[in-house]
């Protein structure tokens, strides 16, 4: 409760606070279109900023947003990509992601820390006077590296001192977009929390009927029920046009006019971001593709963007009562979507038998350790968000740990006993998560007769060895003719396993930095660094994966001048 009252504070201290209406201007000099909102529900994280559409071409021109200096810079091959972190005299700090290069100072500082580093991914934070930028100054230029799946820019506002994410639009941005598009709802569900509660004659969640009162007002069907349920729904929201499906701003509810259970995404710090596993119905999620947002939650949690919260959200349907459950979806710039769903009391029978199994009764604020013949398993207390049974089962090197559809809150380790291996097969073994037709490797270590994995979610794993080196394949050039015409190197790295770990290449005996696109496999190196000469030039690549297995590749071609 302490660390939720902590949280809960900052955040209503972070909001409560009149925020600069017309102190940032916008990073781009074109027309703002939203392709994803703050707080956007996104796979095992809210999304932290506002990303806007650079019209799907990279290279356009990113401007600071204000004075300030730019105080942190990290190159990453996942992730924000290539990331410039601006810190403002206001107390905020700006950040611009997935950005193709930096511009000018900042972009000679970054290439002289990769050679310094002698690395592609890089974090480095600066002082004050180390890289001074003004309002309106060119730092960078919009692109698609890191974990995008498309040319756009991330852009994020943060307190400076709390590092809480705030939503850009509190800032006046929302005034550089017209936006008149009600929230869009698909499907309202409703959900009997106990095994004895039956809804309309079922004992399983059920998508109710909508029927269009007129434009943005919708009644449900009348649902009937004996007890506790809750309600989920999915929804999204036209910001800038009617083709980006963006998340929504906020969401209340009300039983009888009287505030139930709401949120609103105005901050969020990123110790919270992994709780949007419990916000939504993760079952469906895993099993339909459908990411309803539930309005309700079993078990409290601290999460800032609540506000209202009476019993958790959840509704317990009383004799010889009458409920209007109301809830109004409403986005920044207050276009509202309004359901109404009226709910009466029956006498029904649970018609659910017990179920005997041998599956594993989890209650989530235990420790478990489980232990087959050769895995281990072990849950700390508060993995999981609510009790649930677990299905538990393991052959040979295969652990089957229930299945992906339950969300987890907290890492768990996994071991497996390797101490039938030889020497050389046990540094060549690791712990991989697999849904049967891939491996994602997890990092593994040793230690004694087991190897051990710290897991995020349930599912299938399995001990895979890995000895095979990674593969270097289809240069932009041919050994020993000349390469006048290029202004890059370009070459294509993989390892079907484990994954790759290290790249370094070398032109004439010194290393060279190429810049890795996990997306095509591609190493890049610009000639123009200065390292290419005249005569012959000598190129060397040696990648190196996982489990220590390396490919080196050797080369040479011409410079005519």
């Amino acid at each position: 409760m302490k660390l939720f009252f902590l949280v809960f504070i900052v955040a209503v201290t972070a909001f409560s606070q009149n925020y600069p209406k017309d102190y940032f201007r916008s990073p781009l000099d074109i027309p703002l279109e939203i392709s994803g909102s703050f707080g956007e529900l996104r796979s095992n994280h809210f999304h932290s900023g506002l990303d806007f559409k650079t019209k799907g071409v990279e290279g356009l021109p990113i401007f600071a947003a204000a004075d300030g200096y730019v105080s942190r810079i990290k190159i990453s091959t996942f992730g924000y990509g290539k990331a410039i972190y601006i810190t403002h005299p206001n107390g905020y700090t700006t950040v611009y992601g997935h950005l193709q290069k930096a511009n000018g100072k900042i972009q000679d500082y970054i290439i002289k820390q990769h050679y310094k580093e002698q690395s592609f991914e890089i974090e480095v934070f600066l002082k004050p006077t180390d890289l001074p930028v003004l309002k309106g100054e060119i730092i960078a230029f919009s692109g698609n590296t890191g974990g995008s799946a498309g040319a756009h820019l991330h852009f994020e506002i943060r307190d400076t001192k709390s590092e809480m994410i705030i939503n850009p639009l509190h800032f006046g941005f929302d005034t550089l977009f017209i936006d008149t598009f009600k929230p869009k709802i698909e499907n309202v569900v409703v959900y009997p929390l106990q095994d004895s509660i039956v809804i309309n004659d079922k004992q399983i969640p059920q998508i109710i009927p909508l029927t269009t009162i007129h434009d943005g007002t919708y009644i449900a069907s009348k649902i009937s029920s004996n007890g506790a349920v809750g309600f989920g729904i999915n929804v999204f929201d036209y910001m800038t046009n009617p083709y980006n499906k963006n998340g929504i701003y906020k969401i209340a509810t009300f039983v009888n006019g009287v505030p139930y259970f709401d949120y609103t995404f105005d901050t969020f710090s990123f110790d919270e971001t992994k709780h949007v596993n419990y916000l939504i119905d993760y079952y469906r999620f895993k099993k339909y593709g459908q990411r309803f947002q539930k309005l309700f939650f079993q078990n409290e949690y601290p999460l800032s963007i609540i506000n209202h919260n009476k019993k958790n959200g959840i509704l317990k349907v009383q004799p010889a009562a009458s409920y209007i459950y109301k809830v109004i979806i409403e986005d920044f710039s207050k276009n509202k979507t309004v359901i109404e769903v009226p709910i009466t009391f029956k006498n029904y029978k649970s018609n659910k038998q017990p179920i005997t199994s041998s599956d594993k009764k989890i209650k989530a604020n235990n420790e478990y350790i489980f232990e087959t013949d050769k895995w281990t398993i072990s849950f700390a207390p508060n993995t999981f968000y609510e009790d649930f049974k677990m299905k538990l089962k393991a052959k040979d090197s295969i652990l089957y740990l229930h299945e992906d559809e339950i969300p987890v809150k907290n890492n768990f380790s996994i071991a497996y006993n390797v101490s039938s291996f030889s020497t050389f097969k046990k540094e060549k073994s690791f712990i991989a998560y697999t849904d049967g037709a891939n491996i994602d490797y997890i990092k593994t270590h040793i230690k004694g007769d087991k190897i051990y994995a710290y897991a995020k979610k349930l599912g299938t794993y399995k001990v895979v060895q890995d000895s095979l080196a990674p593969k270097i394949y289809a240069p932009n050039f041919t050994t020993g003719k000349i390469i006048d015409a290029l202004d890059t190197i370009r070459i294509k790295i993989d390892d079907d396993s484990s994954g790759i770990a290290t790249y370094n290449a070398f032109l004439n005996g010194k290393w060279i930095l190429m810049e890795y696109d996990f997306k095509t496999n591609k190493l890049i190196h610009q000639l123009s660094d200065g390292y290419y000469l005249s005569g012959k030039n000598d190129f060397k690549l040696v990648v190196t994966d996982k489990m220590n297995n390396s490919t080196t590749f050797e080369s040479y071609f011409y410079k005519n001048n």
